[in-house]
C-alpha cells in the first residue's frame, strides 16, 4: 500500500515545510506496512481550478490535473499536513480536493496539523467535511502541533515525544483503514 503525504501550504515563507519534512520521515522510518510517497501543493502548482469538466467524469484536459489525478489515484491514503487559516483550511488543499473526484473515493487520510494555540485542530475539522463529500474516510487520529514556532530550532521542526507518538497511532490506523477499504475500491 502506498500512503503520500501532501504539504499543503503554498505560502511564501512557509512553516510547514519542515513539519512536512520531520513527518515525512518519520513515516519513512516507521512505515506502518505503507510504501511511502510525498508531494507538494507548490511543486504540483495547480491553478484555480480550470478543467471544464466535472471532476466525477474523469475528463481532463490539462496537464497539470492528469499529473496530480496520477499522484493521487497510486495512492491508498493520505497524510495531509494542514496548516490553519482564518479557522481552516488553505485554499490550496480545497482547490486540490476540488480537482479530482473518483481518486480520492474510499481512501483513508490523516492529519499533521500546526499553528498557534490551537494547533490547527480547527483546519482539520473543516477539511473532514470536504474530505467525506468525495467518499474520503478522514480519520480521528493526527498529530497536532500548537505553537509551532516553538518547536522550530534553525528553522528545523523539532518533535516532542507525544508528536512522536501521535504519529505511530495515526499511521498505525491509517494502515488498518487503508486496508479495510482497498476492497471497496
Amino acid at each position: 500500500m502506498k500512503l503520500t503525504v501532501i504539504l499543503t501550504s503554498t505560502r511564501p515563507g512557509r512553516v510547514g515545510e519542515t513539519v512536512a519534512d520531520w513527518f515525512h520521515g518519520y513515516a519513512t522510518a516507521h512505515p506502518a506496512g505503507f510504501d511511502i510517497g510525498f508531494a507538494d501543493l507548490k511543486e504540483v502548482n495547480l491553478p484555480l481550478l480550470d478543467e471544464p469538466n466535472h471532476p466525477a467524469l474523469h475528463k481532463y484536459e490539462h496537464a497539470h490535473t492528469k499529473r496530480w489525478s496520477e499522484i493521487v489515484a497510486s495512492s491508498d491514503a493520505f497524510v495531509f499536513v494542514l496548516p490553519e487559516y482564518n479557522y481552516t483550511a488553505p485554499p490550496s488543499f480545497i482547490n486540490a480536493v476540488d480537482y479530482l473526484y473518483q481518486e480520492w473515493n474510499y481512501k483513508p487520510a490523516g492529519f499533521v496539523t500546526y499553528g498557534g494555540v490551537s494547533g490547527g485542530i480547527r483546519s482539520t475539522e473543516t477539511a473532514k467535511h470536504l474530505l467525506t463529500s468525495v467518499e474520503m474516510a478522514p480519520i480521528k487520529q493526527q498529530v497536532m502541533i500548537p505553537m509551532v514556532a516553538k518547536h522550530l530550532e534553525d528553522g528545523v521542526f523539532k518533535p516532542t515525544e507525544i508528536h512522536e507518538k501521535s504519529a505511530q497511532t495515526m499511521l498505525d490506523a491509517l494502515a488498518r483503514w487503508a486496508k479495510a477499504l482497498k476492497s471497496m475500491r
